[in-house]
């Protein structure tokens, strides 16, 4: 297991994990249900929503087994599937520039990523303030759709 502990950038209140080796394209992943689950995937990335566009906490915990799971340490959670090609994955804010991005090393395969969104009631009116932050957990496992396991209702 390693936990990895970033702030980000989350311009278009979103940011990224990617395979850059994989090349998928987010172009058109940002539809009705991906806006309503807060995460949209295409192959080889995952767009994280958020509801700050400001520096927001982000953890990335690398997982040797499927985690426990409890839904009251969440006010919102996902889960959804990434193919990893490479030996890292990037790390970044949609407009940074992905060259300079934070890496994880990961060994290549199939990974499950469930996405805990916590503190999203706490964020200003003028959403430049909160105590937001969100939380992946990957390990290796089969793929599935984007699902939702809790939804936030604001």
């Amino acid at each position: 297991m390693s936990l990895h502990n970033f702030t980000l950038f989350a311009d278009y209140f979103q940011f990224y994990i990617q395979d850059e080796s994989v090349g998928g394209s987010l172009a058109d992943a940002w539809n009705k249900d991906a806006f309503a689950r807060m995460l949209a995937v295409a192959p080889g990335v995952v767009a994280v929503g958020t509801v700050r566009n400001t520096n927001v906490p982000v953890s990335i915990e690398i997982l040797d087994s499927v985690p426990s799971l409890d839904l009251d340490d969440w006010d919102h959670l996902v889960e959804c599937s990434i193919l990893i090609k490479n030996n890292s994955i990037a790390i970044a804010g949609c407009t940074d520039y992905l060259p300079e991005a934070a890496r994880i090393d990961i060994s290549p395969g199939t990974y499950r990523v469930r996405v805990g969104y916590a503190g999203l009631a706490t964020v200003s009116a003028d959403i430049l303030t909160g105590d937001d932050h969100y939380a992946l957990q990957l390990w290796q496992a089969e793929a599935i759709e984007p699902t939702v396991l809790k939804q936030f209702k604001s």
